[in-house]
């Protein structure tokens, strides 16, 4: 059954309109709470980012929960892996967020976890899409059977204190933290600080409507220039709910999703690591030759946890600092991430610029086609289209590839191409577009 609200990490809009209004989400809070508790009473937690739609929706859905007999404990601004965290900690239901991660500030979202922390199975958020239509043929829940929703103040320090116990001694670093004026905005100075680094912020005044507006991990310009200006160790920078991170050099080269692969990778001594269909060949490339199994998923962290999982392994994510350990943490978590990659330095030896020089990242470039939506799915699959694609690799001759994805949210097919010259990729990529447009 296809769903009609969830998408590849929640349910997902304009804060206000359709599926992101308050009378929405107060439903789908009610939905929720049928298909996840076991009993009258179940406890679920509320956590949300710095939006100024987050207080409307957190207590439309938190309304929604308790019109169904659920007790909801608000933990505040806390990044979207606390949440995931708190859930085991607290022996909790289930746990939710409110958050559009590295969206607009217009867009907000619903995140919803289970007991054990993890992001809903796809045949759950299908129970819950379905509940949606049978809400108003449920026995109506009265008097003390009705939920209580009440602050809990104790969240942010309790994620701290885990944090902690899996991080180095930072002492004597001077870091640089940009927290996208979003849901780490607090917490990463509070966790660096203890950590023992002399740290500088950036982004980090929230005002309901700045979150990653030209900052963070979409948009690092400004943490790479204060780094270099400011003679920093190293920068850290996040998205709007930190969970995920990327870090910057002392020289302000970004440290990408590919180089934490291979550095935690090959650090840990990890059998294999999985990246996704737009993970880059050069560090592909790197950790093989380091004796480490390199696989594929889907783009979305999701398909990478679903990979991990089938194939036993621990270490894997995205380009864009989305990195699953699962030995720790059963969700992405920007600030585990970031502590994570400075332990395997450390550990290694090795200076953070030295691992930079040492891994090769091939140029890669990307061409979005507009086509048909209800093609887009087939067009990798056209005659014409493969036929130029067979042709295109032979030409990078084992040292580069191409991919064609469709979008998830728009009638676009994305065309990547990656390998060793900027110049033959470009026009490889044009081509393969160019080919894309005339067969359909």
């Amino acid at each position: 059954m296809k769903r009609s609200y969830f998408g590849t990490d929640g349910v997902r809009g304009v804060a206000g309109v359709k599926s992101m209004s308050a009378a929405f989400v107060f439903k789908l809070g009610a939905a929720t709470a049928e298909v996840l508790s076991e009993k009258r009473g179940a406890t679920f937690l509320i956590g949300m980012d710095t939006r100024q739609s987050g207080d409307m929706l957190k207590h439309a859905m938190a309304a929604g929960l308790t019109s169904r007999g659920a007790k909801v404990l608000d933990v505040g601004v806390i990044p979207t892996p606390g949440v995931s965290f708190l859930c085991q900690h607290l022996s909790a239901d289930a746990g939710v967020v409110i958050s559009a991660s590295h969206n607009p500030f217009g867009d907000n979202g619903i995140k919803l976890f289970n007991n054990k922390g993890e992001k809903l199975a796809d045949e759950v958020e299908i129970a819950i899409e379905a509940m949606l239509d049978k809400l108003d043929d449920l026995p109506e829940v009265t008097g003390s059977d009705i939920g209580i929703s009440e602050s809990y103040a104790d969240g942010a320090a309790e994620y701290i204190a885990y944090l902690k116990k899996h991080s180095p001694d930072l002492s004597g670093m001077r870091i640089a933290l940009d927290c996208a004026n979003g849901a780490a905005y607090a917490l990463a100075p509070e966790l660096f600080k203890a950590l023992g680094a002399s740290i500088e912020v950036l982004h980090a005044e929230p005002d309901g409507l700045n979150i990653n507006v030209n900052c963070g991990s979409t948009h690092p310009e400004s943490l790479q220039a204060f780094v270099v200006e400011k003679d920093m160790d190293l920068g850290i920078c996040f998205d709007g709910d930190a969970d995920r991170s990327l870090l910057v050099d002392s020289k302000g080269r970004m440290v990408t999703g590919d180089h934490i692969l291979a550095i935690c990778g090959i650090t840990r001594k990890e059998s294999a690591v999985v990246s996704t269909l737009m993970g880059n060949m050069g560090s592909e490339l790197y950790i093989k030759e380091h004796g480490l199994k390199f696989d594929r998923a889907d783009v979305g962290d999701r398909y990478v946890k679903e990979m991990l999982l089938e194939k036993g392994l621990l270490l894997g994510g995205e380009q864009s600092g989305h990195i699953l350990y699962l030995d720790i943490a059963p969700t992405g978590d920007g600030m585990l991430n970031a502590v994570q990659v400075l332990k395997s330095v450390k550990e290694s030896g090795k200076f953070l610029e030295e691992w930079v020089d040492d891994i090769p990242l091939f140029p890669q470039t990307l061409v979005n086609v507009r086509v048909p939506a209800e093609l887009k799915h087939n067009i990798a699959g056209l005659e014409q289209v493969q036929a130029k694609i067979l042709e295109a690799e032979a030409e990078l001759a084992g040292l580069g590839r191409i991919n064609l994805r469709p979008s998830g949210t728009e009638a676009l097919v994305r065309v990547m191409v990656e390998g060793k010259e900027q110049a033959m990729i470009e026009r490889i990529a044009q081509e393969v577009a160019d080919v894309v447009k005339i067969a359909v």
